[in-house]
């Protein structure tokens, strides 16, 4: 590829040059830019409003300041409109954008960033958290950078969030005073269970008798249901001999009158 080719190749649309009036015609102008190429302005690419006469607007050797709007083989087409940062092709969703708030509603804001329409920041995509007007976190004239997030280019709609771009806000903590009522109550509560941990286990913890043990205490309880035994047919005994003596008793007494 030359040198030539090479330049040619480098220019890309919407490159800005300042160039000089060479010549001018009935159709435009021809622009010096630098550039082997002649750079040519049409006559509808001199301003935004309508142009009767080139002669009205340009000058031979008048300094201005051109765009390049496409490469041909022969030619570069320029224009003095200054283009859109971004054309309704360029807009896609998650490109990130820098512009300045032009105009506030209560539902949002609208930012100018060099498309043919100023993109819309709704009200919920300004910032994390609750947000009762836009004025209260943006002001006509900031600027401010955003996402897109939904292009129509039907409606030529551009809705834009400036929150995407925004770090996550930190998850408040509440105060330490507030836990402190909690953490005495679940003290106590720890220290109550550990104190009934404490009883069982020193319930559990008492040595279960031998086997010697329990037959010694079998024999115990045997002697002393033995006693009993004895000792209420001991009272029955008695009881009978003191039954018996009186009957003879009564029956040996006299009679007594006559």
């Amino acid at each position: 590829m030359s040198t030539e080719s090479a330049v040619q190749a480098a220019i890309q649309p919407k490159q800005h040059f300042s160039g000089k009036v060479l010549k001018i015609n009935l159709a435009g102008a021809l622009i010096d830019i630098g550039t082997e190429l002649p750079g040519v302005v049409h006559i509808s690419q001199i301003q935004k409003d309508p142009v009767n006469k080139v002669e009205d607007v340009l000058k031979v050797d008048q300094d201005v300041d051109v765009w390049v709007r496409r490469v041909k083989s022969d030619r570069i087409e320029l224009t003095m409109i200054q283009p859109l940062e971004y054309d309704w092709k360029e807009l896609k969703p998650e490109t990130v954008v820098k512009g300045k708030v032009v105009r506030l509603e209560a539902y949002g804001a609208f930012v100018d960033f060099g498309a043919e329409r100023p993109g819309m920041v709704h009200v919920s995509e300004l910032t994390h958290g609750y947000v009762k007007t836009p004025g209260d976190v943006v002001k006509v004239g900031d600027e401010v950078e955003a996402m897109v997030i939904d292009v129509d280019r039907k409606k030529k709609q551009i809705r834009l969030s400036i929150k995407a771009l925004a770090p996550e806000p930190e998850p408040k903590v509440e105060h330490v005073e507030s836990a402190k009522p909690e953490r005495k109550s679940r003290n106590k509560r720890n220290k109550a269970q550990t104190m009934e941990v404490e009883n069982v286990t020193e319930e559990s913890a008492q040595p279960e008798p031998t086997a010697f043990e329990m037959a010694w205490q079998e024999a115990l309880d045997k002697q002393k249901a033995k006693k009993v035994v004895a000792k209420t047919k001991k009272v029955k005994s008695t009881s009978k001999t003191q039954d018996d003596i009186l009957a003879r008793t009564l029956e040996e007494r006299l009679p007594t009158g006559g």
